[in-house]
């Protein structure tokens, strides 16, 4: 009889123990596994490595000793929607977080792209202490994790936060991989589904009771540097303080990249800034409804950008002659005021970060906070922030309240009958030093914010074109800044270029063609978002004969301003027939008319 022999095999379930003999073969084996794991033939894959590499196919003519698999071996089995070349999201998942987390979900590009970094920090080898040759390691050159401390406090500046990517890489470290580590969601509510006692306010119990929170402060941050691509883009938005004097409010589009400068690091690169209604004064700022929103989100996502952040201004004038602004948030008052951040969370708790180690399939945010405010030399300055995944939660369950009189600190809600509030605590040091824990009634603020640099490159990029003439910004009525077809008329006969994309590359242009009300443009702009996007001035060309954009410069014609080579490019094939074959608006009352007529359809005014 053949010697028998032991062989592992892990699965998500668990390990389990197969008999078999050196002789027997690979299909009689998987048989037995499939057996005993109660899977089909062909319902799973088993591996030699861990990294899904050596598969064992089902053949006849293979012995497990031919194989190399000896007694005691452990070998990987994976069910066949978690096995073979899957993505490459799966494939580089920590080991310990797979089975508690989400896998059906899509991370962001640059999540995955980090996931399948090495991430390590490699240092060369040190002439005065290292002590071999040049091919060993010692602890003097030896390469550190991305999340060594040591490492991020002698950076220049100090790190506080270490990167998000580099936190799940110290979770799923040491010997257990990170197999009993699961990144949940706080929560504030009482679980539903209990039927041990009545509802709250009449009962409650410990399986349904949340947790009492303990703020600490966040040793990781999503989003570890704010770049805004040029200094243009932040000194059109500061252009409507500097003529109003009121604060202003707008959202940041732009992209995630990767940021080099701190390991594993997230940049929120920005190329553009929209400006939805509000009403602004010099000490407030009122977000109005916009019907506009999707629609940009839409525009935004086909010129391959998203929503990344919000901006807001907090600047007074201290000496208009010097042009110095007052230095108002410091140390000694505060950073960001409770009511913003409670706008923040509520911001971030609707852009939540796609993770697939979360359960819930989401985890923290990657959306941003910027603030244009006076700095120590009382010059604009641009400070970034978030806020942490325990402002985020205490935000959503509405636990979280301003103070009105004293901005730096906020108040955790009592419990009501309406309502179950756990109690909500934070650590501080006494006048005797000694760590007290203090119930958060109030709460300082600043345990709930976590700062991020904010930078402007050495060599400034151009998502979209600069004149010196641009189009006005969406929402500017009060300055007697209009988008019309006036101001479009203007804007084109003042930027003349040859190169066709170079005119048309404008964030709030685009977005007018979209969503004005004479002639929207949202079905047939595709080509030409495609074009800004790739940089490809043919594709701009050929929309640039189309019908649509004869039409716009027809309606532009019609408030008095001459387009230079209109009969060159008017319509289709670019003569003056195809212009004047194009439909027409009546320069009395705009109605659109059918080519071909003399008379204004609605009015029945002449044409000329």
């Amino acid at each position: 009889m053949a010697e028998s022999i032991i062989i592992r095999v892990q699965s998500p379930d668990g390990v389990k123990r197969i008999t078999a003999t050196k002789r027997e073969t690979a299909a009689t084996f998987l048989k037995k596994v499939a057996k005993e794991f109660g899977f089909q033939n062909n319902g799973f894959s088993v591996y030699i490595n861990r990294n899904k590499t050596g598969e064992i196919t089902a053949s006849s003519n293979k012995s497990l000793n031919l194989l190399k698999i000896k007694h005691g071996d452990l070998l990987f089995l994976f069910p066949s929607n978690l096995a073979g070349p899957s993505s490459e999201m799966e494939t580089s998942a920590p080991q310990g977080l797979k089975a508690c987390g989400a896998p059906n979900v899509v991370e962001d590009e640059i999540d995955q792209y980090l996931s399948r970094q090495d991430g390590k920090i490699y240092r060369s080898r040190d002439p005065q202490l290292c002590r071999h040759g040049p091919l060993g390691k010692c602890v003097h050159c030896v390469p550190l994790e991305p999340f060594d401390e040591d490492y991020l406090n002698h950076l220049e500046p100090p790190v506080k936060h270490m990167s998000f990517h580099a936190y799940i890489r110290k979770l799923t470290g040491g010997a257990d991989k990170g197999k009993f580590v699961a990144l949940e969601n706080i929560s504030c509510k009482i679980k539903s589904g209990c039927e041990g006692h009545l509802p709250w306010p009449n009962g409650i119990c410990t399986k349904c009771q949340p947790s009492a929170i303990t703020l600490n402060r966040q040793k990781y941050r999503h989003v570890d540097n704010i770049m805004f691509e040029n200094h243009t883009v932040a000194d059109r938005f500061l252009d409507f303080w500097r003529k109003t004097g009121n604060q202003h409010f707008g959202y940041l589009y732009g992209r995630y990249t990767e940021h080099k400068d701190i390991p594993l690091g997230i940049r929120a690169e920005v190329a553009a800034i929209y400006e939805p209604p509000q009403i602004g004064t010099q000490n407030s700022l009122e977000l109005l409804e916009d019907p506009k929103a999707e629609v940009v989100d839409e525009i935004a996502a086909k010129l391959g950008l998203r929503k990344v952040g919000w901006i807001f201004t907090d600047l007074v004038s201290e000496d208009t002659r010097k042009g110095t602004v007052r230095y108002s948030r410091n140390k000694d008052t505060y950073f960001l005021s409770s009511e913003e951040c409670i706008t923040a969370g509520d911001f971030q708790n609707k852009h939540p970060n796609i993770c697939r180690l979360s359960p819930d399939g989401h985890f923290g945010s990657k959306f941003v906070t910027a603030v244009a405010t006076g700095g120590p030399d009382n010059q604009v300055h641009f400070e970034g922030y978030q806020v942490s995944n325990q402002c985020m939660a205490l935000v959503r369950d509405e636990c979280l309240l301003p103070c009105k009189d004293a901005p730096e600190l906020g108040y955790a809600k009592e419990s009501s009958s309406e309502q179950y509030v756990p109690d909500v605590f934070y650590k501080d040091i006494d006048k005797f030093g000694n760590e007290i824990t203090q119930l958060a009634r109030p709460l300082p603020v600043e345990y709930l914010i976590i700062d991020i640099t904010t930078t402007f490159p050495k060599d400034p990029v151009y998502t979209f074109s600069i004149s010196q003439n641009p189009f006005p910004i969406e929402n500017r009525d009060v300055l007697g800044e209009t988008q019309d077809f006036h101001s479009l008329a203007t804007y084109l006969s003042h930027n003349t270029s040859s190169v066709f994309l170079d005119t048309i590359s404008d964030f709030h242009l685009l977005l007018f063609l979209v969503t004005n009300d004479v002639m929207p443009l949202q079905d047939s702009i595709s080509l030409l978002l495609e074009a800004v996007r790739t940089r490809n001035e043919e594709l701009a060309q050929t929309w640039k004969k189309s019908e649509q954009w004869a039409t716009i410069e027809q309606l532009c014609s019609t408030v008095g301003v001459q387009l230079p080579g209109l009969q060159e490019y008017g319509a289709v094939g670019g003569s003056t027939h195809a212009a004047s074959s194009a439909m027409w608006a009546c320069q009395h009352c705009t109605f659109m008319n059918q080519p071909g007529t003399g008379h204004c359809e609605m009015c029945s005014l002449p044409r000329t």
